[in-house]
């Protein structure tokens, strides 16, 4: 704990010295520049050398797998979207194929199943997110309404709400996304062909507690047909809007270059966080790549061949986004650090996923990298909580252990 302290306190006194100077080294000795601009802090970091990495360890296997090809049933998982781990250690899985919460012991054990498909209260018909509420609490929502129920450590069902009127059209309603640990609610709305989108933070009553502005989205083409119908497409590789939790901040950043956006709950911009990158521009080299990542979701479902050839041809002609996203997601780690993951290229055979660490001053670390194929969920001060597919489609919800250097 002391060596924890002691670091952030570093970190610190580093910002408060390059933010009078206007440069200097992060607490990993990285060349950071910081200054203040309205308000608004800025920070300015190089970016990691090469094949670096922060000497923060990830063990070479799990701790515990949850997940079985044949088995009992709490073990067979299907559209396991996302889990959370409660403070007693449990493990809860929202398993949206049979519409449950699937709760596991510490060991990966099956313990209980809360909820259920259908309409009553503490049901779903299409369960797909769950997170802690303050307290011991979850909360798990759905699409159909985009309702939010919450049900205490136990699994006894307290209360369901919606985000806004429910007398609004669903698809202008705003869709949670995650919940801070005051209990405030990140949720976006993202009109279908629009190329912005309004971040919000939403309290537990369903009611707005502030607004973090527009932000802009994938661009957005627009086509017509022999028959003068138009056709909304976007460009391959296309920048999207990230956003996460970061400590008390909530990240709102388009991805098509290397900046992170942080807001106070109130709304207003409080820090911008940069790192040095080099942009790539796709070519037709990349196309096949983008074609079949595009094709697998139509090839996967039961959809009428013509759909797919059509959907086919327009992926092979659609334009190519001006440069690759900087980075693809943000998630924030239990001790306030951000984690921000490195876009991965085409024909790029690394066999981890990369990510850029800062503290939670916004100073660079380092790389770390993670398990590949592990889609995370949580980052704890000593784990990492996601999910894994194997070759043969079987899902599995993974706890990896990670060892933080002081």
């Amino acid at each position: 704990m002391k060596g924890r302290i002691a670091k952030v306190v570093a970190g610190v006194i580093a910002g408060a010295a390059a933010a009078c100077n206007g440069g200097g080294d992060s607490p990993a000795g990285l060349r950071s520049e910081v200054r203040d601009s309205a308000g608004v802090a800025i920070v300015e970091n190089a970016r990691p050398a090469d094949g670096s990495r922060v000497g923060w360890r990830i063990g070479s296997e799990p701790t515990v797998s949850i997940g079985v090809l044949e088995g009992e049933e709490p073990y067979m998982l299907y559209g396991a979207f996302t889990s959370v781990r409660l403070p007693d250690g449990r493990i809860v899985v929202a398993n949206s194929g049979s519409a449950e919460l699937r709760v596991f012991d510490p060991s990966g054990s099956h313990v209980a199943t809360w909820a259920g498909r259908g309409e009553g209260p503490g049901e779903f018909t299409s369960l797909v997110h769950v997170a802690r509420w303050p307290g011991d609490s979850i909360a798990a929502w759905h699409t159909a309404g985009l309702g939010i129920a919450v049900f205490d450590s136990g699994g006894r069902f307290g209360r369901a709400f919606a985000l806004g009127v429910r007398e609004m059209a669903v698809w202008l309603r705003p869709r949670a996304l995650a919940v801070r640990e005051a209990g405030q609610i990140l949720a976006i709305k993202a009109p279908e062909g629009a190329d912005t989108a309004v971040v919000e933070l939403w309290d537990g009553e369903g009611a707005l507690f502030a607004s973090l502005g527009t932000h802009p989205t994938s661009e957005v083409i627009i086509t017509t047909n022999e028959r003068g119908t138009p056709h909304l497409s976007r460009n391959a590789y296309r920048r999207e809007l990230v956003t996460g939790l970061w400590g008390d901040h909530v990240v709102a950043s388009p991805n098509d270059r290397y900046e992170i956006r942080a807001f106070r709950a109130d709304g207003a911009l409080a820090r911008i966080v940069r790192r040095g990158h080099q942009p790539r521009v796709p070519t037709e080299a990349d196309r096949p790549h983008f074609v079949e990542e595009q094709m697998s979701y139509y090839e996967a479902s039961d959809i009428p061949e013509a759909i797919v050839e059509r959907a086919r041809q327009e992926f092979e002609t659609t334009p190519l986004a001006e440069t690759f996203p900087a980075f693809s997601s943000v998630l924030g780690d239990a001790s306030g650090h951000l984690w921000v993951e490195e876009y991965r290229l085409p024909r790029d055979d690394r066999p981890g996923t990369l990510w850029t660490v800062f503290d939670p001053e916004g100073y660079a670390l380092g790389f770390v990298e993670t398990p590949d194929g592990l889609e995370i969920d949580e980052i704890g001060e000593d784990y990492l909580l996601g999910r894994v597919m194997d070759d043969l489609g079987v899902e599995s919800v993974q706890l990896w252990p990670l060892v933080r250097s002081r």
